[in-house]
């Protein structure tokens, strides 16, 4: 389906998930408060600085010496949200013997999206040397992400790690759901005024054109309620990914929006927490 051929009115619909589901801040007030539950009960390092920007920061769930390490990206179209909202993830993984890792990082449109993945990167980076600090183990890292942070992840499996004194194979594996993999169709709808996406800008941080030069298990997944053309994306990284020979698994979540979805991270045998935890192994 060419999303070109698309009116403002139907590419706004199919590229705005807050335009297809009524009331979608209401999907996240339970999560919020098992977050504030979270950051409140357990021991946590939070705002650990990874980087000069205003933002670049995690908090740091940790599990015990040499555990896994997990970190997430949130959503939330590069330009909005906080790691605060998600420490919930923390709930589900650490009693799982995960050290949970929750990312904030640079925000459109104070930045380009071309620094957000750089602050992805550094994250990334930055967990790696240090999180033996914290006793995860830097041999063990996995990554998940939704919607943007989806995207995040794509963009860290594509990154020549090597260059940057980092071990090629530091991802052990990689959950992404409800992404948005190419970024181009955003630049064409009102979103786009506080991304700031450009044509450079986004065909750089295009995922679907960029080799993916870790290789790691990985699964792709999204809700059955979300717009064809947001499924589209999911499909297409897929195939993205088996052109390079990768084996990803991909999911399609039925009765999930892309504001509901995350709850499939709320309890240890929800499908997206069992992906997340099958690539802690």
């Amino acid at each position: 389906m060419n999303w070109r051929s698309f009116d403002a009115v139907a590419l706004e619909t199919a590229y705005n998930p807050q335009k297809t589901v009524e009331n979608h801040t209401s999907y996240q007030t339970h999560r919020n408060a098992r977050s504030v539950e979270c950051r409140r009960d357990m021991e946590s390092h939070l705002d650990v600085s990874y980087g000069p920007g205003e933002l670049h920061a995690v908090d740091i769930f940790p599990a015990g010496e040499r555990s896994p390490v997990h970190l997430f990206f949130h959503g939330g179209y590069w330009r909005t949200q906080d790691k605060a909202n998600f420490a919930f993830l923390a709930g589900t993984l650490v009693p799982q013997g995960v050290t949970t890792v929750i990312v904030n990082y640079d925000l459109c449109p104070v930045v380009t999206l071309d620094d957000v993945v750089e602050s992805a990167r550094s994250a990334l980076a930055w967990t790696h040397h240090n999180i033996a600090d914290y006793g995860g183990d830097p041999r063990r890292i996995s990554i998940s992400g939704n919607s943007a942070g989806a995207h995040l992840c794509a963009m860290l499996l594509a990154t020549r790690w090597s260059e940057r004194d980092v071990p090629a194979e530091v991802i052990r594996g990689a959950v992404m759901f409800s992404g948005i993999f190419d970024p181009e169709p955003a630049r064409w709808i009102p979103v786009n005024e506080e991304i700031g996406l450009t044509p450079e800008t986004a065909a750089r941080n295009n995922a679907l054109n960029l080799e993916p030069l870790v290789d790691c298990p990985t699964w792709i997944g999204a809700g059955g309620l979300e717009p064809w053309l947001w499924l589209e994306q999911t499909y297409e990284y897929s195939q993205h990914l088996r052109r390079y020979g990768r084996d990803p698994e991909v999911h399609i979540l039925p009765g999930h929006q892309h504001f509901s979805i995350m709850d499939e991270m709320l309890e240890p045998d929800r499908p997206i927490a069992r992906a997340v935890l099958d690539r802690c192994r």
